[in-house]
């Protein structure tokens, strides 16, 4: 058996870590008793501190790891450059001749060694990626209010299919509306108060306001194709259904568009770097703990 190297011994026990933080997670959890929603809260934002602290040490062991193996092969490198210049044609000669055998060896040590150090890699990015961090930020906010993200999918109707989601889980039974009715009541909306939205929307060439058939060729792109929404939407939403909608952020504070409406608040998730696309919109639900069972 080959003995493991460096990169794999170092992502091994990073997943034991993982494994051994779980398992402490699960008994801190099961410590506290369910009707204590104040220790139920504390436990919250501890086990996220301690995730992210876990995820923030991780990432320095592997950028540490990567730059000592930058180094190593900077210095394989340089010898080996000596060699040469001292043994030129002469010690070319003396080198012995490499089996075929020994080459196939030499040519997938070698192609292991790139995909360990891939590995390596993809793990880095993935630790220090915004991405990663957004998602951090956005849990720890998350869980001092008892929730967590709901992953809504990526298809350019994504702000409606969160609210779609967020109608569904209504306490008491209300207002329940598909994507295609939202869709279709945003953009009646905005066509019967033109003058609250047409003001913010202006021409990407020219910079000049919309004109009536470009903002009825906008209003049409809403209710019929997978048009992104963004706040004018959200704020044509309110409108529709006489409810507050809140957006979390990673790094910026909440924002709470139709504050005048006293209804059970709509909450949604904006992330900038969700997915290839980069901005996407998530619903929210309750927070659940390790066996699935949600937090009261």
């Amino acid at each position: 058996m080959e003995e493991e190297t460096p990169e794999e011994l170092l992502i091994k026990r990073h997943r034991k870590e993982k494994k051994d933080l779980q398992a402490k997670i699960q008994g801190m959890k099961n410590s506290v008793p369910k009707n204590d929603k104040k220790r139920r809260k504390q436990l919250t934002e501890e086990i996220a501190k301690l995730e992210s602290d876990l995820s923030q040490k991780h990432e320095e062991e592997l950028k540490q790891m990567k730059s000592d193996a930058e180094t190593k092969v900077e210095e394989v490198v340089n010898g080996v450059e000596a060699i040469k210049l001292e043994g030129g044609e002469q010690e070319e000669a003396k080198q012995p001749r490499v089996t075929k055998a020994q080459k196939r060896r030499d040519k997938k040590a070698a192609q292991e060694k790139e995909r360990e150090s891939r590995i390596a890699e993809a793990e880095v990015q993935n630790l220090q990626g915004v991405r990663h961090q957004e998602g951090l930020k956005l849990a720890e906010k998350l869980a001092k209010r008892q929730l967590q993200i709901k992953e809504i999918s990526s298809d350019g109707h994504c702000m409606y299919r969160a609210v779609e989601d967020q109608l569904a889980q209504r306490l008491k039974p209300g207002i329940k509306m598909s994507v295609k009715e939202l869709r279709s009541r945003t953009a009646e909306h905005m066509r019967n108060h033109a003058d609250d939205f047409l003001p913010f929307l202006t021409n990407p060439n020219t910079g000049d306001m919309f004109t009536t058939d470009e903002f009825e060729k906008y209003c049409s792109d809403v209710e019929h194709t997978a048009a992104w929404g963004g706040q004018l939407e959200l704020r044509a939403l309110t409108q529709v259904l006489n409810l507050p909608i809140e957006v979390i952020q990673a790094d910026s504070p909440s924002i709470r568009i139709g504050e005048e409406y006293d209804g059970e608040v709509i909450t949604l998730v904006y992330m900038r770097h969700a997915y290839g696309l980069g901005e996407h919109y998530n619903s929210v639900e309750r927070l659940k703990d390790s066996t699935g069972a949600e937090d009261n």
